[in-house]
């Protein structure tokens, strides 16, 4: 049998012992089930209901530099207004401006739903009525501050959308397509009534259903042009009180046929 040279024998040895320790490090990874091995993943990239979170202080903190109140400013940074416009105008959902919504209709701009809520002088249980239901944001920010809603549309496409996304994203509002001139009075009266399009005058109707001591908040004035928002507050059946809120446009509030 042939001798290997001087020191091959050791050299042979070591590498012998490192291709089995190379193999066996091989078997045990593989064997090793996943759930044990050490995870590292990476962090999460932010989402999508982040950036609108995000998006929705912002707008907040542009609104609170106007006076509107904490509790309503805190509705209005958790009601996600990029539900209630169309797809295509969703970048622009947290901008402070009214946006179309179809039918010749728009959403209000978030200041004016955060005065007119605000001005209501409403507080958790009362009973509101909306005349002008539209997407259906201001109905969500109404019921988001407890109160029972009562909303009329009086475009039917309107009406069933609002009425389907206002259940889809868990806000309690009673929708019906309806003649807001004539308001609901099944369910009157109300602690306040809100009217998110402009008539050219103040229904009859509305005051009717409206508790004493109950606040009307309205836009008044003619088809295409400025109108004035009020806040009327119900002394008695007969005895109003009148506060000039300021110069708005609305889209102007439709009569049934």
């Amino acid at each position: 049998m042939p001798r290997l040279p001087m020191g091959w024998s050791n050299r042979y040895t070591r590498l012998v012992a490192g291709l089995c320790l190379v193999a066996l490090a091989v078997y045990l990874s593989a064997s090793i089930p996943w759930s044990l091995a050490p995870a590292h993943p990476s962090p999460p990239s932010p989402t999508r209901a982040d950036e609108y979170a995000a998006a929705r202080q912002t707008l907040a903190n542009r609104i609170r530099l106007r006076g509107v109140d904490e509790e309503v400013l805190m509705v209005l940074e958790l009601v996600p207004r990029h539900e209630f416009v169309p797809e295509e105008y969703r970048n622009l959902a947290y901008e402070d401006r009214p946006l179309p919504i179809g039918y010749g209709q728009t959403i209000s701009q978030p200041y004016i739903v955060g005065l007119m809520t605000e001005e209501l002088g409403v507080k958790p249980g009362d009973k509101v009525l909306e005349i002008g239901t539209g997407s259906g944001y201001q109905a969500a920010i109404l019921a988001a501050m407890g109160l029972e809603v009562y909303s009329l549309e009086i475009i039917p496409e309107l009406a069933r959308a609002a009425d389907e996304r206002l259940k889809r994203l868990g806000y309690q509002v009673t929708v019906k397509q309806g003649d807001g001139y004539l308001g609901w009075p099944e369910h009157a009266p109300y602690d306040a009534i809100i009217v998110t399009a402009a008539p050219d005058h103040v229904p009859r109707p509305l005051f009717e259903q409206l508790k004493v001591g109950g606040r009307l908040v309205i836009p008044v004035g003619p088809p295409g042009g400025y109108q004035t928002l009020w806040r009327f507050t119900k002394i008695n059946e007969e005895e109003w009180e009148a506060h000039d809120l300021g110069g708005v446009a609305f889209v102007p509030m439709v009569h049934g046929k």
